[in-house]
């Protein structure tokens, strides 16, 4: 009875290779379906917990990992389409599936049957003759009860339930406020006049979305990445850039409705509360307290060693900007709205080239053949596209993924686009991870099915999508997750793929941006869409040495925005008024005047639509120290490609998930843990 109130195609997953069919899923679906899926999994767990036998890993342990399946299946598809292609139903939904799903969560996690049973097994764990992965699973299964207020007074468990429903609700509400903004605001040119200093391919795109917005033969700015960042680097309209600049950092912070400013405070305070009952004496502690980095303390250590460097190198670079606006003749101090600009064009009289230049060679179709390439060179597998298979959208791909044997891998979905359903930046997610344990219907182990999502801009009807070069870096970077995914080979789901700590996860992501300027590569992928010519030698050179210009600018843009996140989170109390912390940590550091945070607070999703990157935004700089150094090894050998090191560097990183300590799984692939030096070296900001 229960089964039959969920449309089939929810959890029944019949499509290619045991993908759901999304055409047979309404967004009518998903309401009835969470309600079913939650009293099954309620079931599963009072089952588990009253288990009158004595507990066993097998009986308590491996029960839970695979129960919950209906549950998860409506959930992966429920939360891409939140993602990736929204709409008023399912952002109304989602503000009210996340606060259920949320005390779901927690009525199990004070469920105290079920506790005693997992304590029971930690407190014997010696006895039970383990392996390490079954180690590994059994410690995240009793630290998430510990997390989840298990040990605490029944008042307190319902107050961290309260807190926790409560912050889900907020962060829906938060991602939401910015992709509204996003939505909202676009800027219609129809003059030429207006298009001054803007190449074809920009005006292309821009065509494409004024288009979509009922504007055709004009051109719209919009606050996607991949078109507000060239349009402030390549306008020669300065007080245009002014206009967009100012809009695209006031997303979350424009009055009204969709102001993010109350949510953050609110959030700051309930987690606060919550590190507070949990024994800790900050948010940020809580959060660390099982990772690489450990403590706050050495976060902010890595944090200002980098600063310092890069602020230095900086505000040389403002100096070098302000000449060159000098230059022209013009006496305006530097804005944070010329910085793009004037960069390019030092860049482009310095190394001789501009990113208008090198963007005809960069496109989509032969950057995503490159992913694939370098995939195939390191780890032996291959992508074939099913272009006769349906994904959640229509611009959606589907990929399957062999290994070097010809058996089945992974399946792919890659969403490259842009556009106003989808939230903005780039991701990879799954709709089911990789394991090896028998399911509730018998069927043995499940193979990865990942998906990555980006905003690159959409070309025109015909036109080839071109990108920048740091959009092919973005590329990379999401493949590279997707890779640990896919790549994946463990047992049990908690630890499969991306299961790792948080300061961990962005290595195999960051590592992988390598090869895209390994020059044999680009060489091979980097052809001129019109032309079909490699990009000229001379040319790669140039972009080649050119990889550490801007670094200050960069590196500021980013540790201003990961100083802010850790001094939120560590904050003896937290603040009332979270714009005025903001502007005390950037004065406190020196932020330069002409720039900004790569992610200021009312639009800084990685930390407050939901708390993934809380007090974690730093992860993505920690990891960075591990792929310099993971690079290295390779380069050392002299062969991008080596083989004994591709091979251990599957086996101990992209295939171990979770089932290994991280710093173990490190020093098994490199035999040490790196220091800084390597990372610091490949920005350029040490010699």
């Amino acid at each position: 009875m229960a089964e039959a109130k969920i449309n089939p195609a929810l959890i029944d997953w019949n499509g290619r290779n045991g993908l759901p069919d999304f055409a047979q899923i309404s967004e009518s679906d998903f309401s009835p379906a969470f309600d079913v899926a939650f009293k099954l999994h309620e079931a599963e767990i009072d089952t588990i917990a009253n288990n009158p036998e004595a507990p066993t890993f097998e009986n308590t342990i491996v029960a839970l990992e695979i129960a919950g399946d209906e549950l998860s299946r409506v959930s992966s598809i429920f939360w891409n389409r939140a993602g990736a292609d929204t709409n008023d139903a399912i952002q109304a939904l989602e503000r009210d599936i996340s606060p259920k799903m949320s005390r779901h969560y927690s009525k199990i996690g004070m469920n105290e049957a079920l506790f005693k049973r997992i304590d029971t097994l930690w407190e014997t764990r010696e006895a039970l003759n383990l392996d390490l992965e079954q180690t590994r699973v059994l410690e995240r299964h009793w630290k998430g009860f510990v997390r989840s207020g298990a040990k605490l007074p029944r008042a307190d468990q319902e107050r961290l339930a309260a807190i926790n429903e409560r912050l889900a609700s907020l962060g829906a509400t938060f991602g939401q406020n910015v992709l509204a903004d996003e939505k909202s605001w676009f800027l219609i040119l129809s003059e030429e006049a207006d298009l001054a200093g803007l190449p074809d391919f920009l005006k292309d795109a821009m065509a494409a979305q004024a288009e979509a917005r009922g504007e055709k033969g004009k051109y719209a700015v919009t606050l996607s990445r991949s078109i507000i960042e060239p349009f402030l680097t390549f306008s020669e309209r300065r007080d245009l850039r002014e206009t967009a600049f100012k809009a695209w950092i006031a997303r979350g912070e424009n009055g009204g409705e969709t102001d993010n400013r109350g949510v953050i405070a609110e959030t700051l305070q309930l987690r606060h509360e919550k590190a507070k009952l949990l024994g800790f004496a900050n948010f940020a502690e809580l959060k660390l307290d099982n990772t690489m980095a450990k403590s706050p303390a050495n976060v902010n250590g890595l944090l200002m060693q980098v600063w310092e460097k890069a602020r230095t190198r900086a505000l040389e670079e403002e100096a070098d900007i302000a000449k060159a606006i000098a230059a022209e003749g013009k006496n305006h101090d530097v804005k944070p709205w010329d910085w793009r600009h004037y960069a390019e064009k030092i860049r482009a009289e310095r190394f001789n080239f501009s990113e208008g230049e090198l963007k005809p060679y960069l496109q989509l179709e032969k950057i995503i053949e490159a992913c694939f390439e370098v995939a195939r060179r390191l780890f032996g597998i291959t992508a074939t596209e099913l272009k006769d298979v349906k994904a959640y959208h229509p611009d959606a791909r589907v990929f399957e993924i062999h290994d070097a044997s010809g058996a089945l891998k992974a399946m792919f979905v890659g969403d490259y686009f842009a556009r106003s359903s989808k939230r903005s930046g780039a991701w990879m997610s799954s709709f089911q991870s990789q394991h090896k344990l028998t399911l509730k219907n018998g069927a043995q182990g499940e193979i990865p099915l990942i998906y990555n999502v980006c905003n690159f801009a959409k070309p025109a009807e015909g036109k080839p999508a071109l990108l920048s070069l740091d959009d092919a870096r973005t590329l990379f970077h999401e493949f590279g997750h997707a890779l640990h995914g896919m790549l994946s080979d463990v047992t049990y789901p908690t630890v499969s793929g991306t299961g790792v700590s948080r300061d961990f996860v962005e290595l195999p992501s960051q590592l992988y941006e390598h090869w895209l300027t390994v020059p044999e590569i680009l060489k091979t992928y980097a052809v001129h869409y019109e032309t079909g010519a490699p990009m000229p030698q001379e040319l790669l050179d140039k972009v080649l040495a050119a990889r550490t210009f801007n670094a200050g600018f960069a590196t500021v843009e980013f540790t201003s925005s990961a100083l802010v996140d850790m001094a939120y989170h560590t904050a003896a109390e937290p603040p009332a008024d979270p714009m005025a912390l903001e502007a005390k940590v950037l004065k406190e550091i020196g932020m330069p005047d002409a720039m900004v945070m790569r992610h200021r607070s009312p639009h800084f999703q990685h930390v407050f639509s939901g708390d993934g990157y809380s007090a974690g935004y730093y992860s993505y700089m920690w990891s960075e120290v591990l792929d310099a150094d993971a690079f290295s090894a390779f380069e050392e050998t002299g062969d991008a490609f080596n083989p004994k090191m591709a091979e251990k560097l599957k086996l101990k990183i992209y295939s171990s998930g979770g089932s290994m300590d991280p710093e173990d799984a490190y020093k098994a692939f490199r035999g040490k843990l790196p220091s800084p030096d390597a990372m610091l070296r490949k920005k350029g900001l040490a010699a």
